[in-house]
């Protein structure tokens, strides 16, 4: 089996791991990282309704796994570090949209180095281009779950690469232990 095989195996695992912890009034909507495919599908119902390149944590920052939920929506974020802070627009490291998963500085969000998308680049954080990131934002709410898996089981990657419309159950899903690690990138 080539690498790409085993990696589109891998992702359909995930995506199998996101029905396990679900906080919102809606159940049936989560988001489901790969880390090792750099994808995220928001899920509806059991369906794959939409599948964005991401980048994920460096090797030295990686990105946690685990179940979260989303815990905030911000519109324009102000990113701040010690001795730092970078108020909305081009220079900003989280982009035009922030979706905070209540763990320690750790989200989804916008980036200014859209090259970084499809890499392992970031502090922890989940970066997408800002137009993907401002539409996934519309799509989702507080409450959301949010899994970030960094096995796939063969359904996930069966889902990943069948892409919208595929389903996933969230009968096999298993929850990875949370990792620590982040600083909002």
């Amino acid at each position: 089996m080539t690498d790409t095989g085993k990696t589109t195996i891998k992702l359909v695992m995930i995506l199998a791991a996101a029905g396990a912890d679900v906080h919102a009034d809606d159940a049936t909507r989560r988001l489901v990282v790969s880390i090792p495919d750099r994808k995220i599908a928001l899920i509806e119902a059991g369906r794959v309704v939409k599948v964005y390149p991401v980048a994920v944590g460096a090797a030295g920052t990686p990105s946690p796994h685990g179940s979260f939920h989303v815990a905030s929506r911000v519109v324009r974020p102000t990113w701040y570090q010690p001795g730092k802070v970078v108020g909305p627009g081009p220079a900003n490291p989280l982009g035009t949209r922030w979706i905070g998963l209540g763990y320690k500085g750790y989200g989804i969000h916008g980036t200014n180095i859209p090259l970084s998308i499809g890499k392992a680049a970031s502090h922890g954080c989940i970066r997408m281009r800002n137009r993907d990131v401002e539409e996934l934002f519309g799509l989702v709410q507080v409450g959301d779950g949010v899994e970030l898996v960094s096995e796939v089981s063969p359904e996930l990657a069966r889902a990943f690469a069948q892409g919208p419309g595929s389903t996933v159950s969230p009968a096999e899903a298993t929850t990875p232990a949370v990792s620590d690690g982040g600083d909002g990138q």
